[in-house]
């Protein structure tokens, strides 16, 4: 079995070789590894960003045209594996934010209703008829 040094050693590598434009990618798995372990305690900035990050423009854009694509029957199957990859993508920063907004209230000392009083639009009831 290699020894943790050296298995830091290669991560730190593979890191590096990684293009600049998946790094974010690596970042986001690197944190929710660390979160799920309880290896780092986030800051509040860290926290908030992760709570409002959405997907880039074009990317809801292209996401939009292939739900639109999807639901008229129209969608080719090389677009229907790109729009599971975008809903892959899309769950997967649910469950971050979601992760957040706990900690979030953790650091807080608040319940996790308030905060997601404050992060998510308020619903109202229909009026009773």
């Amino acid at each position: 079995m290699t020894a943790p040094t050296e298995i830091r050693q290669r991560a730190i590598a593979l890191v590096e070789k990684l293009p600049e434009e998946t790094l974010f990618k690596a970042v986001d798995l690197l944190e929710a590894l660390c979160i799920e372990n309880g290896v780092v305690t986030l800051g509040e900035e860290t926290l908030l960003q992760r709570i409002q990050r959405r997907l880039p423009t074009d990317d809801q854009t292209r996401l939009t045209y292939l739900r639109q694509r999807n639901e008229t029957g129209e969608i080719t199957e090389a677009e229907h594996q790109e729009l599971l990859g975008y809903v892959d993508r899309v769950e997967r920063q649910d469950a971050e934010r979601a992760e957040a907004l706990i900690q979030l209230a953790r650091l807080r000392n608040v319940e996790l209703k308030t905060l997601l009083n404050e992060f998510l639009p308020v619903y109202t009831k229909p009026n009773a008829l």
